[in-house]
């Protein structure tokens, strides 16, 4: 990774961009422009995307419909799903227009897209037919790859340059209207606090999941956290756009236990372990505001932060968030890359109060295992930080992860 950016650095912009728009190009003529046989919809913001995408995918699919789509949880081709693999939410443009023709191949009527700032930048959503751009929020992060939050927005508001037939929007968020700027034939707004075209009103969250109403349709979901409140509003708003109406959303959302490595239940008794995703300061605030809502004696924390020089901001914030919320913190590595683990360390624990139960323990499968073994009745442990990645990247190299895996191991260890 470090020779890469060597290289990059080295390189001019000009030529990198000349180079990713040709190769977006090559690839789209390789697998013979796909994405014009499809219905497709594109999701980006900062968090939120892989779970609308899921939901609006299984919406798609109660029409009987086959549907394609590509998150950094899983990646699904009609009724073949596995696990991302590649480490990155939307992979480069050959295997971006492979999975577009796998979906023809099989009779897909629709693909639903993750799109990222990095792939946008990288051109990896150029020549493709997007029908539908979905905007769920947008937060500080990756600000090292792309110089500031502007050139951060900036990246994002290209998919709805592109996209001209449907846009969905949070009306919540205070950048949607920078999104609003961009024509398009139809626009749906949805939100909570703000009154829009699908509007959640009578949000309960229980220990079971969160209800809610959308205009006269009752919405009782087994999901949890009232975050995925705001990922139902977009999955309808993408369902709406495509002539659907409430009463197929609810069908097929009141049918979905969990969505792969978001806030996802690994064991239930005699104390809890939730495994998610959650990676910036506003994730880490919702995840911990879920959780503090199920009943529960001590919360656990397991986390870290990402290496490679990103997003080194978030470090102390992530920690400090974590004191605030936990009555044990745990703090590990994520993906350290090429950084010193322990200065990674040093830098969340900066943001920890002096008087906060904290153990630094580097090794991601020992912090793990101290987590559950300090876990007692009724307390909840939280791994947070990779979700399904199936990855992690040290200082020597990458090895094969995932979080809910070690978690089962290391339980069936305490049972013996």
């Amino acid at each position: 990774m470090a020779i890469k950016k060597e290289i990059e650095k080295i390189i001019p912009k000009f030529v990198l961009r000349i180079y990713h728009y040709k190769l977006a190009l090559l690839s789209a003529i390789f697998y013979g422009f796909p994405s014009g046989k499809l219905i497709v919809v594109g999701v980006t913001g900062t968090k939120g995307k892989s779970s609308t995408v899921i939901l609006a995918g299984k919406i798609l699919e109660e029409t009987g419909a086959k549907v394609a789509w590509l998150t950094s949880a899983t990646i699904k081709v009609a009724d073949k799903e596995i696990l991302n693999p590649y480490h990155m939410t939307m992979p480069g443009r050959f295997a971006v227009q492979k999975f577009l023709r796998q979906a023809v191949d099989v009779g897909c009527k629709y693909a639903i897209l993750e799109v990222t700032s990095e792939g946008i930048k990288q051109y990896r959503h150029k020549f493709i037919n997007f029908n539908t751009a979905v905007f769920t929020n947008l937060q500080p992060e990756h600000l090292e790859a792309h110089g500031s939050f502007e050139n951060y927005r900036y990246c994002k508001g290209l998919l709805f340059d592109v996209t001209k037939q449907n846009h969905v929007l949070n009306m919540d968020d205070q950048n949607v209207d920078y999104f609003l700027k961009f024509p398009a034939k139809n626009k749906i707004k949805y939100g909570i606090n703000n009154t829009g075209d699908i509007s959640a009103k009578n949000i309960r969250e229980a220990r079971e999941g969160i209800k809610f109403s959308v205009n006269d349709e009752n919405f009782d979901l087994k999901l949890l956290g009232k975050f995925n409140v705001y990922n139902c509003l977009a999955a309808i708003g993408v369902a709406l756009s495509q002539g659907l109406d409430l009463k197929i959303c609810k069908k097929a959302l009141e049918k979905i236990d969990v969505i792969a490595g978001r806030m996802e239940v690994v064991q239930e008794n005699p104390f809890k372990v939730i495994v998610d995703l959650a990676h910036t300061p506003d994730s880490y605030e919702e995840v911990f505001k879920a959780v503090k809502a199920m009943p529960h004696n001590k919360i656990i924390t397991v986390f870290g932060s990402a290496g490679g020089g990103r997003d080194k901001w978030k470090r102390p914030v992530l920690g400090k968030i974590a004191a605030e919320n936990s009555d044990v913190m745990i703090i590990t590595n994520e993906d350290p890359y090429d950084e010193d683990p322990k200065q990674i360390l040093s830098e969340i624990k900066s943001g920890i109060a002096n008087n906060s139960s904290v153990f630094e323990i580097l090794d991601r499968r020992e912090a793990i295992k101290k987590a559950l073994g300090l876990a007692g009745q009724n307390d909840i442990v939280l791994v947070l930080g990779k979700g399904t990645e199936q990855l992690m990247f040290l200082p020597a190299g990458k090895i094969h992860w995932d979080d809910r895996d070690v978690v089962r191991e290391e339980i069936s260890k305490l049972k013996k």
